[in-house]
């Protein structure tokens, strides 16, 4: 099977941000970045679809340079090769998915895995955008999936209030939730040999952004708490402060 996962360059959650001087991005001074924890998940996807069908599993990145130390570690888990989509500047997720999309066009994808969502930008989009660019259909957060040796599959759907299965077959794009699988750690043999596995640059067609970043700010510093009394002659002023200061009530 010919199957490509698409993975996200992001900063590590445990980074302390801070916004540039520019006021529109952050500033990357001390920031270490990662392979998005979501899309560790359908990196495994793919892993085991190989190991069950046979096949060959690429990491796509669409970024800098930078961005194939991200495909690197999906290599080093056991994927077999990368495609590096180079874009020098931040795009948004249309012309993110736009950019994989006409680099996957005339590969024969048999699936295309990606994580739920990035955890930089959260927009959620990028299986749905592809599918419909690529014409096939798309699956969004799946925490179960069974692919049959026809190419038809099931997939389950966490929804509010219970769960959604869903049918159809491959050529697919489907994005994976946690909970799909346990994603395997990378192992010193495969670290070594993704130091020698191949890396494609695929140059995409020039794309203006869509959406433009006015302004990036840290949240307001939370005020300390206050404390009004203690039992039941502390609820009027309680009640008097939701009501006149925090206007909650």
């Amino acid at each position: 099977m010919n199957i490509f996962v698409c993975v996200s360059h992001v900063p590590d959650t445990t980074t302390k941000v801070q916004v540039g001087g520019d006021g529109k991005a952050i500033d990357p001074a001390g920031v270490t970045y990662i392979l998005n924890p979501y899309d560790e998940y359908a990196v495994e996807a793919g892993l085991q679809l190989k190991e069950a069908r046979g096949g060959e599993v690429t990491i796509v990145c669409v970024g800098p340079d930078a961005v194939k130390e991200t495909i690197r570690k999906g290599l080093a888990m056991g994927a077999d090769k990368g495609l590096h989509v180079v874009a020098a500047e931040p795009r948004d997720s249309f012309g993110t998915a736009k950019a994989i999309a006409d680099a996957l066009k005339d590969r024969a994808a048999d699936v295309v895995f990606c994580g739920r969502q990035s955890i930089d930008y959260d927009g959620w989009q990028m299986s749905g955008l592809l599918g419909e660019m690529l014409s096939i259909p798309s699956v969004s957060v799946a925490a179960k999936l069974d692919i049959a040796e026809d190419g038809s599959f099931t997939a389950e759907r966490d929804i509010e209030g219970g769960q959604e299965t869903i049918t159809s077959k491959l050529p697919a794009v489907i994005s994976a939730q946690k909970g799909l699988n346990e994603p395997r750690y990378p192992k010193l043999q495969g670290i070594m040999q993704a130091k020698r596995k191949p890396i494609e640059d695929v140059e995409p067609v020039p794309y203006e952004n869509r959406v433009e970043v006015l302004e990036m700010s840290k949240p307001p510093i939370k005020e300390a708490g206050k404390i009004v009394g203690e039992g039941p002659d502390a609820v009027k002023e309680l009640v008097r402060l939701l009501h006149e200061e925090a206007k909650v009530i």
